[in-house]
């Protein structure tokens, strides 16, 4: 055992959304570096690839499966009490859970709307919440949020998804603010494009009608995509990140990764925004 994990021996991490992607990986990355990890999926039946994973890694007896649907506010209070009761702490809370909705503004219905901020705001909140007391009364913990890129630079087709993680972003900076005296620290991660399925999951189900208005730009905006996903870096990096801030006594706000992130975000931050506009509007032909 190395002198991180004999630093993590006896803490707890939360991961929620730790089926695939992101929440996988930095499962699978905080067991190794030494910590019980609640790997926190709205199906459990889901769990073999990450169990898969943290058997090669020799890491198995340190990942627990539990239920948790960031949706349903009775269940969360109900794990993280579990938790509580089973090992008396939680050290570190990653909300990773989340979808993508995509489409034109004017053709999404209200219900996929309602739906995206459920889960990718209010869910993160109410999991946020459910921690807090516990970390507070200890005056230690880390809560990171997997914002997105989407946060900072909304695109056309992709309101629902940027509206969410827009959200996201004043949460955690108030939330900084205040937990901040307190000794519980907040960060954000604002990825970019990473080889992930999430965006197979939601803008694969948007289609325009033949006749809609938004029909070539809406095509033109999933090719954008698929081409994006299909040339992203590997999303272990992501992980590999929350594996650093984790061992970090004062970590930064906020976190942007991924190939040309930094670069849109600046662009996006000095450019007038006619400029900015007609290269998006460039990129997406």
């Amino acid at each position: 055992m190395n002198q991180s994990e004999n630093r993590n021996a006896d803490a707890v991490a939360i991961v929620t959304g730790a089926s695939s992607g992101f929440g996988l990986l930095t499962a699978v990355k905080l067991a190794e570096q030494g910590f019980r990890v609640i790997a926190a999926m709205r199906k459990p039946s889901r769990k073999e690839e990450l169990e898969r994973r943290a058997e090669r890694s020799g890491i198995l007896d340190r990942v627990q499966v539990m239920r948790m649907d960031v949706t349903d506010p009775t269940g969360i209070e109900e794990t993280v009490n579990a938790v509580l009761a089973a090992y008396g702490r939680i050290d570190v809370l990653v909300n990773n859970a989340g979808y993508a909705v995509g489409g034109f503004v004017e053709e999404v219905p209200m219900e996929d709307w309602r739906r995206q901020l459920e889960t990718n705001f209010f869910g993160l909140v109410a999991v946020t919440k459910a921690v807090l007391p516990h970390m507070r009364e200890r005056r230690a913990g880390l809560i990171v949020n997997i914002g997105s890129v989407s946060g900072l630079a909304a695109f056309p087709g992709y309101a629902p998804y940027a509206a969410s993680k827009f959200a996201v972003e004043g949460f955690s900076e108030s939330l900084r603010h205040e937990m901040s005296p307190l000794g519980v620290k907040v960060v954000i991660l604002e990825p970019g494009a990473y080889r992930t399925a999430i965006w197979n999951k939601g803008l694969s189900q948007i289609a325009a009608t033949g006749d809609s208005t938004y029909k070539a730009r809406l095509d033109a905006v999933l090719r954008y995509s698929r081409k994006a996903a299909d040339t992203a870096p590997d999303p272990q990096e992501v992980a590999d990140l929350i594996g650093r801030i984790v061992r970090l006594r004062s970590p930064r706000l906020r976190y942007t990764l991924g190939r040309g992130s930094r670069l849109l975000i600046r662009g996006r931050a000095l450019l007038p925004w006619s400029w900015f506009e007609r290269i998006v509007a460039r990129a997406l032909r």
